[in-house]
């Protein structure tokens, strides 16, 4: 069984993956950070797949990245993409659906919509723009105004409706198959 529970992993972790680099196509140009559904995916692989599964699935998808996959937004790929404007939201991903994930399996199952709103909007979108907006003010060189209009304004209402649905869908998901248990039980086919 545990190779079984081992591939079934590896398989919603490239499902994951590419929820990612298929959300980074749906994308409104603004400079000099596009609006996407990618933090939506964030979102959804933290609450979704737990702590450690969907920072991996996260950090699958920047690999691809980094090695010439076209996955990022309008089709951008290799380092200098990763170190471009939006290389401080990106990097943030990991660890935002880490700690999505991690609070998700300490609340199950207790688990409520507002909870998890709450672990969405801290992680998936306070987070996020922290990383992103100090990525630009110190790598891009804006002043925290410019990053500030520029890298974190704009995405506010859409980011909200985001963490949303995430926690509809999430909910949802664990209700008809729950992937994540609470802290300290074995899953059905160990």
């Amino acid at each position: 069984m545990e190779t079984t529970n081992r591939i079934r992993n590896m398989a919603l972790a490239a499902v994951f993956a590419a929820l990612l680099a298929v959300s980074g196509q749906i994308a409104i140009p603004l400079p000099p950070v596009p609006i996407t559904l990618q933090t939506l995916v964030v979102m959804l692989a933290g609450s979704v797949l737990g702590a450690r599964l969907g920072a991996t699935s996260v950090l699958v998808f920047i690999v691809l990245a980094a090695f010439g996959v076209p996955v990022l937004s309008g089709g951008k790929s290799g380092i200098a993409a990763l170190a471009g404007p939006t290389a401080g939201y990106i990097w943030s991903w990991p660890v935002a659906a880490y700690l999505i994930g991690w609070m998700t399996e300490r609340t199950i199952p207790e688990l409520r919509f507002w909870k998890l709103t709450v672990y969405h909007v801290l992680w998936g979108i306070v987070f996020v723009y922290f990383c992103g907006g100090i990525w630009l003010m110190y790598a891009v060189g804006l002043d925290w105004y410019a990053a500030l209009i520029g890298g974190v304004a704009p995405f506010v209402p859409g980011d909200l409706v985001k963490a949303l649905v995430a926690s509809s869908v999430a909910l949802r998901l664990y209700r008809s198959y729950p992937i994540i248990r609470p802290r300290g039980q074995a899953s059905e086919e160990s």
